[in-house]
């Protein structure tokens, strides 16, 4: 296992950091080096200091060292990088499994006791395991402060592992151009110490119930479009981004295309729940085809529900 410093953010800054100065390094060498080799020829050899060609046998002592040292250079540069990779990719047998889904144009992360939140939360010092699934296009999970970064296929299951040595908050950014939103998907990894982990991870918050007064309709619906990234296609103001805005929809009729054709429905119960569950069924006119994937076996009957209090809400303006 790679142990880092235990003030670094994560336990590969230290390798990563090492090979990229190598690398960096005999790159920066070698571009001085030839430099000033190929000026000192042009200088010594112009035709002014020499107007007749020299005829000059090969020398081949001279090309094994050419040859044999800088193979030797590459051996050690892919050492080091394949080194620092083949770590990230063997997770400890005490780490804590996350699951971490990507979908246009957001991350989401599942603890083992089921809660879902769109910003990731570590305990330091504990070796994480993220379980990486994409559930339409290409992603990538980059942590650069961590120097982390593994794409994720769709149908693919990935694993990578980190441990953090320092609390405090670093960005998450998808690095695989993923669609119209992509420089959208983004978010936080918050590492804290043990205690306040523990202390964040009892919550039960992966459902609020529709009769919660303390945080009333809206406050509820938004959390659930918060879990599950709806927020980054869709608005509650009337504005239009990748899926049309909640504002003013339920109860109203809506032109959608199904089966190739128009047709008027009214954005009632059923509509919302097959909107949700089968997002390509009926597609609102204007939008496109393809870019929602359902969230049947995701969002439960309960969380519907909530939703549709909140999309009542927001007609009701």
């Amino acid at each position: 296992m790679i142990e880092g410093s235990m003030n670094n953010a994560s336990n590969f800054v230290e390798t990563v950091d090492n090979a990229f100065i190598f690398i960096f390094g005999i790159s920066l060498f070698f571009l001085f080096g030839i430099t000033i080799v190929m000026v000192y020829f042009v200088i010594r050899y112009r035709k002014s200091k020499n107007p007749t060609a020299t005829h000059i046998e090969g020398n081949t002592t001279l090309e094994i060292i050419w040859t044999v040292i800088p193979t030797i250079l590459v051996v050690f540069m892919f050492y080091y990088g394949w080194s620092g990779w083949r770590f990230q990719r063997d997770a400890p047998e005490d780490a804590m499994s996350i699951k971490t889904i990507a979908r246009m144009w957001s991350f989401s992360f599942q603890y083992d006791n089921g809660r879902i939140t769109d910003t990731l939360y570590v305990p330091i010092h504990k070796p994480i395991s993220l379980d990486l699934q994409a559930q339409d296009v290409i992603h990538s999970l980059y942590i650069p402060a961590f120097r982390l970064k593994q794409d994720m296929v769709p149908g693919k299951k990935d694993i990578v592992w980190f441990e953090s040595g320092k609390e405090g908050e670093y960005e998450i950014f998808c690095a695989e151009y993923c669609g119209l939103r992509h420089s959208y998907m983004k978010t936080v990894v918050k590492v804290l110490s043990q205690e306040d982990f523990d202390k964040w991870n009892t919550v039960d918050t992966t459902a609020v119930v529709v009769d919660n007064t303390e945080l009333g309709v809206r406050l509820a619906g938004k959390a659930i479009m918060r879990k599950y990234g709806c927020i980054a296609c869709h608005t509650s103001d009337g504005s239009k981004l990748v899926g049309p805005s909640y504002k003013g929809v339920y109860g109203h009729k809506v032109t959608v295309i199904r089966d190739g054709e128009e047709v008027e429905v009214v954005a009632d119960d059923e509509y919302i729940r097959r909107s949700i569950y089968e997002p390509n069924a009926e597609i609102v006119k204007g939008y496109s085809k393809g870019l929602m994937v359902s969230y049947k076996g995701q969002v439960t009957e309960d969380e519907i529900t909530q939703l549709i209090e909140y999309f009542k809400s927001l007609s009701n303006n």
